[in-house]
Order: C-alpha cells, then structure tokens, then sequence
C-alpha cells in the first residue's frame, strides 16, 4: 500500500525549537502563571475551580466543548516535581473535573491525557497540565483534517459557567476564591 505525502516543511522550525505564537511566557513565566498573576477574574480567565494548590481552567484552544485543563498553582513541568499533597489534589480535581464534563455536556467518554516535555507534544512543557476532554462517537471530524479549523457549539463562557454549576460539592477542598 502506497502512502501519499504532504510536505510541510514549516515543521522544521517548531522541532528545531523555534519560538511559536506572539505571546512568548514573561520571564519564564508559563501563559498558566501569568494568568494566575493577572489580577483578572475567573470569569475572565475562564478558570473553572481553584483548589488549595491546583486548579481547573478552560484551554483556551479546545479540541470539545468542555475540554479542561487541571494544573498545580506553582509552576513545574514534571510530575515528579509535585509534592505529595499537590499529586492528591491534582488528581482528585481531575475526577471531579471528570464528574462535571460528564454532568454538563454529557459525553460518551473522556479522554484524560499528560503530555510532559515538548518532545511529548507539551505544547507548555514549563507548567504541567493535565487534559480532560469530553469525546462522542464520530466526534473527529474532517473540519481539522482538512480545514485547520474545529467545530465548537458552545462558547467559551457558557462552557465555563455550565461546568461551574456541574462540579460536584463534595470533592478536592474548599474552593478558594483567588479573584
């Protein structure tokens, strides 16, 4: 069987290292950081729950509606540089991440994913974050393939607003207000 290739040679820059988007971090800062920095509300920023030391945030390029990102409030790259307490929050805000995808969207299944280093297609390898996306059968589409494009019903405020009212009382720790 013959494949066809597409060249794109624009890659070389991005795995050469080349800096990407118009917005570089700020000192060493991750755009994660300079969010939490900011001073804006998470209204504005579209962080969905705050922890004692982790937290839960829209991604801003989401590949659903829904798709959250769970992080720790310090700025690390690898799961081993978690202390202990930051590793049990982390992953009980994914569950309860994971409980208010299901509640407010209704998926048929969730991805849950790390991408830790650049190499590992860490697209913010400075700030660990983990993915939680709401997944449908027949959810690809060929709009990415063809187009560079993703089809999103809902947007970004009513997403964070119905996720807000989805997460479950019981879970990670008293949410803290930071804004």
């Amino acid at each position: 069987m013959a494949f066809e290739q597409l060249w794109n040679g624009w890659r070389s820059q991005y795995v050469a290292g080349a800096p990407r988007g118009s917005d570089p971090p700020r000192d060493g800062q991750s755009v994660f950081t300079a969010i939490l920095e900011s001073g804006a509300a998470d209204e504005e920023t579209h962080i969905v729950y705050r922890g004692v030391s982790c937290f839960a945030i829209l991604n801003a390029y989401p590949y659903a509606s829904g798709h959250l990102l769970v992080l720790p409030y310090r700025q690390v790259g690898d799961l081993c540089d978690l202390s202990a307490e930051e590793t049990a929050e982390l992953w009980s805000i994914v569950t309860d991440a994971t409980v208010a995808v299901r509640a407010a969207f209704g998926p048929e299944g969730v991805n849950i994913g790390i991408n830790m280093g650049r190499a590992a297609g860490g697209s913010i390898a400075e700030h660990l974050h983990v993915h939680v996306v709401p997944r449908w059968v027949g959810d690809s589409n060929f709009m990415t393939a063809i187009a560079n494009t993703r089809t999103l019903p809902v947007a970004l405020d009513e997403t964070a607003e119905r996720l807000r009212r989805a997460w479950p009382s019981a879970g990670a720790g008293p949410k803290v207000s930071r804004s």
